[in-house]
């Protein structure tokens, strides 16, 4: 099993930042892609942004340019910089993985608990 501690979420006002950090741990054999989605109220989780194990990232379009993703791969972590930010960014986040946790070249979904970002303006 793999079990994701998410932390760094908060209330900030508009133009704020704030950093989440997610780190896994468990019987982790290899993790691929980690990433961050998030959920506002009364809408589907989406994907903010992700990173693969070689470093290449993707970000959904409302976040370029404000929001920078990274991991390290030494400690199975992922962070989450986030500037600028905006009212719309509210909502809770989640930290998700793709790790292998046996020998078969298999890779499953953990999801964190998540945690709560609150952008007045």
């Amino acid at each position: 099993q793999v079990q994701l501690v998410e932390s760094g979420g908060g209330a900030v006002q508009a133009g704020g930042s704030l950093r989440l950090s997610c780190a896994a741990s468990g019987s982790i054999f290899s993790i691929t892609t980690m990433g961050w989605y998030r959920q506002a109220p009364g809408k589907q989780r989406e994907l903010v942004a992700e990173v693969t194990s070689g470093g290449n990232t993707n970000y959904v379009d409302p976040v370029k340019g404000r929001f920078t993703i990274s991991r390290d791969n030494a400690k199975n972590t992922v962070s989450l910089e986030m500037n600028s930010l905006k009212p719309e960014d509210t909502a809770v986040y989640y930290c998700k993985v793709l790790a292998q946790t046996g020998r078969a070249w298999v890779f499953y979904p953990y999801w964190g608990q998540g945690t709560q970002v609150t952008v007045s303006s």
